[in-house]
């Protein structure tokens, strides 16, 4: 005989048990988890350690690092500003930080909040120069200012953007007469009662209550982790608890006590670019379509952390994870947790990621665009994987019929589009001699680089000297070491040294040991003119020789 009985369906709480079941263990960091569905709060977990240690657990009450999560209430302490008729938010920038180069036009506070300024990132550039050293306070504004170029003009494009942040704190500061810090426990945190969290501006500063940061080390075991700036501020400079950001959540979505209805409805409102592109990124929030529900969200992250925050408004739901640095995927559990609960609300399929079958020719094909972009493909298991900037391949290209897209709230660049028909092999079964993708609405050509690049040596002996980037403040001697092209970027605070390897006659990938996975691009000058860098969210940063 067999037994028919029907299984009984799982309960929302031996769901989410399920799901974060593979973290629930006592020797490495973990995560807390909050979840509330139609205004009950369903799960407030703590697991994995606070502490390797000192071996102490997370609980509920552990408070962590929620990093860029922070930028939506940078945004709104910018809008209370101009409620009170301190701050323009639609005037030009130098209205209020006049040290400012006007460079391309000068972007507008609200352009700052939408990553569409067009500026080069201070945190970007740090890393670019020194690696994981931690620059001093006092840095990041001068870093900002000595900028002759940028990424794009204003509202020409979007692109993540930490130091528009940075600059927006700057001025809440100066339109508020307070410091930062100051101003957003006075007017944001106290007044909603988040009496567990704050703006701290150093990872080096002791916070009770706290988790540490872990990063895995190479060689086994952990290190702890330190932000590479000892000022972050509106980027993410917030320490919070489950229970403190469930409490804003409450609020985003009921009466306002901080902040008026008009003000609020500005921060949901998605930017709209130049030419008319509407993004999913609206004033510090992500706010699209998912499976036909409408989510609001912004997740963070830090030197040894991660934080999800989401909202599904029209099913009551919302989901807090802040994680200390062990495996856990905040930004994918968030989705699983929506799956999970929302199954039988849900009316659209889950998002398809593009499958290797069909674009098998396409296997380690790499394309360069003149300006210094360049992408590769690489088959990752079952899945066509995407290499942006010579990252490691990742399986995260959406099928969405005709084209293959990387969304803005996957990447916090692009779109990305291609079209599938563009992809398709030539007479000879191979990639694409050229191939146009889409970057935020504009499409460019870029040409297929050769499957066997040059020799390095061949093409990049006469990188070999000596120059200087003003816009970075950082000095670069390329040599050869062991046969092999090597960099050495030197800056105040640190350096880095990097590898150099030929992707065609003057593209290169510069593969900067000090952060793992931190490829930037590389295309030389004709002429013996220097070379540009570009990097994720750092484009045409360009070095010269120096003489002697």
């Amino acid at each position: 005989m067999t037994d028919d009985t029907p299984t009984a369906p799982l309960t929302p709480v031996a769901k989410l048990d399920a799901l974060f079941a593979e973290y629930n263990k006592s020797d490495q960091p973990g995560l807390v988890v909050a979840v509330r569905h139609k205004g009950e709060v369903i799960y407030r977990r703590g697991f994995g350690l606070a502490s390797i240690e000192h071996a102490v657990a997370n609980t509920p009450a552990t408070r962590m690092r929620i990093g860029s999560t922070s930028k939506h209430f940078t945004c709104l302490a910018a809008l209370l500003l101009a409620e009170e008729g301190k701050l323009d938010l639609d005037a030009p920038l130098t209205d209020i930080i006049p040290e400012l180069p006007p460079l391309h036009g000068v972007p507008t506070l609200r352009q700052c909040m939408s990553h569409t300024t067009g500026y080069r990132c201070y945190l970007d550039m740090a890393m670019l120069s020194s690696g994981l050293a931690v620059q001093p306070a006092g840095e990041a504004l001068p870093a900002q200012v000595r900028q002759s170029d940028v990424n794009f003009d204003p509202a020409d494009g979007q692109l993540y953007n930490n130091g528009g942040y940075h600059l927006l704190s700057v001025a809440i500061a100066r339109a508020s007469g307070m410091a930062f810090e100051a101003f957003m426990k006075a007017r944001i945190y106290e007044p909603l009662g988040m009496v567990d969290t704050i703006s701290a501006p150093s990872d080096r500063d002791v916070i009770p209550g706290m988790a540490t940061l872990h990063l895995p080390n190479p060689e086994g075991g952990w290190r702890k982790g330190i932000f590479v700036t000892d000022e972050i501020r509106g980027e993410g400079a917030m320490v919070s608890t489950i229970d403190d950001m469930l409490r804003w959540l409450a609020h985003m979505k009921g009466p306002k006590v901080v902040g008026s209805e008009t003000s609020w409805a500005q921060l949901k409102t998605p930017a709209v670019l130049k030419d008319g592109f509407q993004t999913v990124y609206a004033l510090g929030l992500f706010r699209h379509d998912y499976r036909g529900v409408e989510a609001i969200h912004h997740g963070g992250s830090v030197i040894g952390g991660t934080c999800a925050m989401l909202t599904v408004p029209s099913q009551e739901l919302d989901v807090v994870m802040m994680a200390n640095g062990g495996p856990a995927n905040t930004t994918a559990l968030q989705w699983k947790i929506v799956d999970a609960l929302l199954e039988d609300v849900l009316t659209e399929p889950q998002p398809v990621m593009a499958a290797a079958e069909p674009y098998k020719h396409l296997d380690g094909a790499t394309y360069h665009h003149p300006s210094g972009k360049f992408f590769g493909f690489k088959l990752v298991g079952d899945k066509l994987g995407i290499s942006l900037m010579g990252s490691p391949p990742m399986p995260i290209l959406r099928d969405e019929g005709e084209i293959l897209r990387i969304g803005f709230e996957d990447a916090a660049m692009g779109p990305f589009v291609w079209k599938v028909a563009d992809l398709a092999a030539d007479a000879d079964g191979n990639a694409p001699a050229f191939l146009d993708f889409s970057e935020t609405g504009r499409v460019v050509r870029c040409a297929k680089l050769p499957a066997t690049p040059p020799a390095t040596l061949d093409v990049g002996a006469g990188l070999v000297g000596r120059y200087r980037s003003d816009d970075l403040a950082a000095d670069v001697e390329i040599t050869i070491v062991d046969g092999k092209l090597t960099a050495t970027m030197q800056a105040r605070y640190g350096y880095t040294v990097a590898t150099i390897d030929a992707l065609g006659e003057t593209a290169f990938a510069v593969n900067a040991g000090a952060i793992p996975g931190f490829v930037i691009g590389l295309t030389a000058l004709p002429d013996g003119a220097g070379f540009v860098l570009n990097s994720m969210r750092t484009r045409n940063m360009r070095f010269t020789p120096v003489a002697g």
